[in-house]
C-alpha cells in the first residue's frame, strides 16, 4: 500500500458528506453526479442554474487543487486515450442503467437509508472488484 493516505482521504470524504448534505438541506436536491450532469439540458432555466454552478464548483476545485500542489494529478503515458473514452462510455451508459452513480447511490442515498441505492452501490463495488482482479491477474495489466 505505497499510496495510504488516511488524512486527505478522511477530509475529502468529509467534504463530500458535508456539500451532499448541504446541498440536500438547502435545495432538497441530492447530489448525484449522474443526474445533476445528465439533466443540465432538458430542464427549465432556474432548475439549470444550480445544476451548473455545483458541476463549475467541482471543476474549479479540480483545476485549483491542481495549481496549488502540482503533479498530483497524473495519468499514464502508456495508457490509450481511446480506451479511456470507451470506458467513459460505459461508465455513462452504467449510470443511466443503474439509475444513477456511485456517487449518488453510495453517498447521498445510503445516507438516506435508500435499500435501492444499498443495491446499486453494491453491485458497483462488486463490479469493480471483479474488474480490478480480471485486468490484473488474468491480462496482467499491472498500473
Amino acid at each position: 500500500m505505497e499510496n495510504f493516505t488516511p488524512v486527505p482521504a478522511l477530509a475529502g470524504g468529509m467534504l463530500i458528506g458535508f456539500s451532499a448534505t448541504l446541498l440536500l438541506l438547502f435545495n432538497g436536491r441530492i447530489a448525484g453526479i449522474s443526474g445533476i450532469l445528465g439533466c443540465v439540458f432538458t430542464l427549465t432555466a432556474g432548475d439549470r442554474v444550480w445544476r451548473l454552478m455545483f458541476l463549475s464548483g467541482m471543476l474549479i476545485a479540480g483545476f485549483t487543487y491542481q495549481l496549488l500542489l502540482p503533479g498530483s494529478f497524473s495519468g499514464r503515458p502508456d495508457f490509450p486515450t481511446y480506451l479511456l473514452l470507451i470506458g467513459g462510455f460505459i461508465v455513462g451508459f452504467g449510470t443511466r442503467m443503474g439509475g444513477g452513480c456511485t456517487s449518488g447511490h453510495g453517498v447521498c442515498g445510503i445516507g438516506r437509508l435508500s435499500k435501492r441505492s444499498l443495491v446499486a452501490t453494491v453491485v458497483f463495488m462488486g463490479a469493480g472488484i471483479i474488474s480490478v482482479y480480471v485486468t490484473r491477474h488474468l491480462f496482467g495489466i499491472i498500473s
